[in-house]
């Protein structure tokens, strides 16, 4: 430090000076107006960090150069460290006490020896500020050598993952060669295998030409065997209408003498006209059993079409004389309709069935499961259809057959009902049986869907 003049503020180490000036603003706020130097009484008006940022130049010059100013600064001080100034003024200067302190303390109070005071802090504060730079220094050292042990070993990780990367890569490299080999091979195995298809494709296109060829000519031979077999109807035709008009003949006299003979039978014996069906005693049977009083009675019946499931087969076969139509009525309505409730199930059939009734002239007869119910229901009025449920214990399949077997051989019976085990029972009973379906699309067809 240099001490040719200790008066001059700009001459003790940084922190020293700092710490003066410091002290200075906070005093100078204590101090009266007229106690201020004109110079300072603006710098006075700022806070003490401000006075010491902002007027720190003229705070210094002014410590320098007027001695009263730095007395009435350094009494200000005084009773803020009161101990430690008492210190310095017997000449000691305390290990324990911080050296900037010292220093600026003794710079502003001036007591006997001031000079080698801030000379001895400034010392202190350069070695303190030395060892300070030199553990900053060793730290950075440290710190810097533990960032190279860990560059180092980040290297070493990162040139190991690297190698196993590269390791991986030419694995990677040598399957997609592999794979790449095979697919070649694959290609060229389709290629063959393209290639003999498309051979075998000329081939079949020459047999199917062959084909159509021979085809050609064996139509050409049919359609001239068929021109000479029509010629050959033709002259059979003209023969032969003249005995078939003697045929007819004959038949047509022994069916008008059968239908006298039954007449004049009828007479002889006074039958009455039929007023009850057979299903109507399987009717009273299943009432006087208990079943629920559901069994109503109505109307005359139809018939069926080309095959089970065909409504037009239906249709037809409830054109014949006094047809008797038996339908299994839940194996109809959940086929038809399953979503709604039985009630509804059964009131839509009953009166789809009805409308068949009116335009046939069939007897029809509805056979529903008496177990399904709830409670006793009331017996529908609708005029043709006649309906049953089965009594406890039995099932609407056991009414079904018994209607079947209440009816006399050569009457014709239709049975609707998808049940396989019904469907072959009342075939070896003598009756007709065709699937829901076939009833389901002829009331589809011929009521839309009655509600």
């Amino acid at each position: 430090m240099n001490t040719d003049d200790p008066e001059q503020l700009d001459v003790l180490p940084a922190p020293v000076r700092t710490r003066v000036l410091t002290l200075a603003a906070g005093a100078l706020g204590a101090l009266g107006e007229d106690e201020v130097p004109a110079r300072l009484r603006a710098v006075r008006r700022f806070t003490p960090a401000r006075r010491v940022r902002a007027g720190g130049a003229a705070l210094a010059a002014v410590l320098d150069t007027d001695p009263d100013f730095r007395e009435r600064i350094a009494a200000r001080v005084r009773d803020g460290a009161r101990e430690l100034v008492e210190e310095i003024e017997q000449g000691r200067l305390p290990q324990t006490a911080d050296p900037v302190e010292l220093a600026a303390l003794a710079y502003l109070i001036r007591p006997t020896g001031w000079v080698q005071a801030v000379g001895e802090s400034g010392r202190r504060v350069l070695a303190a500020g030395e060892d300070r730079r030199r553990r900053i220094e060793d730290g950075e050292v440290l710190r810097l050598q533990a960032a190279l042990d860990q560059a180092r070993t980040s290297g070493q990780e990162r040139v190991a993952a690297l190698v196993a990367q590269l390791g991986e890569a030419r694995d990677a490299a040598e399957t997609a060669r592999r794979e790449r080999r095979q697919a070649l091979a694959a290609v060229a195995r389709a290629e063959q295998q393209a290639g003999a298809a498309a051979r075998a494709v000329e081939r079949v296109r020459a047999e199917a030409d062959r084909a159509v060829a021979d085809a050609a000519a064996e139509a050409r031979r049919v359609q001239a065997q068929l021109a000479r077999v029509e010629a050959e109807l033709v002259t059979v035709r003209r023969s032969g209408r003249q005995g078939r008009t003697d045929a007819d003949s004959r038949a047509r006299l022994l069916l008008d003498t059968l239908v006298a003979a039954a007449q004049g039978l009828r007479r002889e014996l006074a039958l009455p006209a039929v007023t009850a069906q057979p299903a109507d005693a399987v009717a009273e049977l299943a009432a006087s059993a208990g079943s629920p009083d559901w069994a109503g009675q109505v109307g005359t019946p139809t018939g069926p079409p080309l095959d089970e499931t065909d409504p037009a087969l239906l249709d037809q076969l409830l054109g014949l004389p006094r047809v008797h139509l038996v339908v299994d009525g839940y194996n109809v309505t959940k086929t038809a309709y399953p979503w709604l409730s039985l009630a509804q199930q059964r009131h839509r059939l009953v009166m789809g069935l009805a409308a068949v009734a009116a335009r046939t002239g069939a007897e029809i007869t509805c056979c529903f499961d008496g177990a399904l119910l709830d409670a006793p229901v009331p017996a529908p009025s609708v005029r043709g259809v006649r309906v049953l449920f089965s009594r406890p214990g039995s099932s609407a399949d056991d009414l079904v057959r018994a209607l079947v077997r209440a009816e006399p051989q050569g009457r014709p019976v239709l049975v609707v009902s998808s049940d396989r085990e019904v469907a072959d029972g009342v075939r070896a009973a003598g009756a007709r049986a065709l699937a829901s379906v076939a009833l389901a699309r002829l009331l589809g067809s011929s009521v839309g869907g009655t509600s």
